[in-house]
């Protein structure tokens, strides 16, 4: 461990061990991962599988984690390599899909307010659904990881100007979907 990496460990407060410090992570960034997996294998059941096999795949690793600089962007990349591994597998279930529960705020919202919101919520999931691999890659890291550019280029180890790149071809490609849903 260097030297820069101690001082950032001892004003953070957090000397754990690396089995404490990589549960606490994975609680922070449990809503993050799990909405990102989501979107990559396409329904919840599966997406909370990727996440306890990202969980023990970082579990087994843990020896590295003094090593690493940026703990987030190490999670996220083993949660993504987990989710794609699963996608190409084909270990993609028939179930019904997630309607959302969490982001829909069933307290407050009336019923047909709720519906719009499961309505509008499937037309992004189907549009991030259409946005090329890598493109849906930097956007899920993005919106739903809340990643700086910088820790979506490490994470998944490519060039910023990559990142960047991507994301705005995404963002231009959503808005093509998104605008051609409205119009219909």
């Amino acid at each position: 461990m260097n030297a820069s990496h101690l001082v950032r460990r001892l004003a953070d407060g957090d000397l754990s061990s690396p089995g404490s410090q990589l549960e606490g992570a994975f609680a922070r960034y449990q809503g993050e991962l799990l909405g990102t997996l989501y979107f990559l294998v396409g329904n919840r059941e599966d997406a909370r599988d990727a996440l306890q096999e990202a969980f023990l795949k970082c579990w087994r690793n843990r020896h590295k984690l003094p090593e690493l600089d940026n703990l987030k962007a190490w999670i996220f990349r083993v949660a993504l390599n987990t989710g794609r591994d699963m996608r190409q597998a084909g270990w993609r279930r028939r179930r019904e899909p997630w309607k959302g529960e969490t982001m829909i705020d069933s307290v407050h919202s009336q019923p047909a307010a709720q519906a719009e919101q499961r309505e509008q919520l499937g037309r992004l999931r189907d549009a991030v659904r259409q946005l090329r691999p890598e493109e849906q890659e930097v956007f899920l890291l993005r919106q739903n990881g809340q990643l700086t550019y910088d820790e979506i280029a490490q994470a998944i180890g490519i060039p910023l100007g990559t990142v960047k790149t991507r994301m705005r071809l995404a963002l231009s490609r959503l808005r093509l979907v998104l605008n051609d849903l409205t119009t219909d």
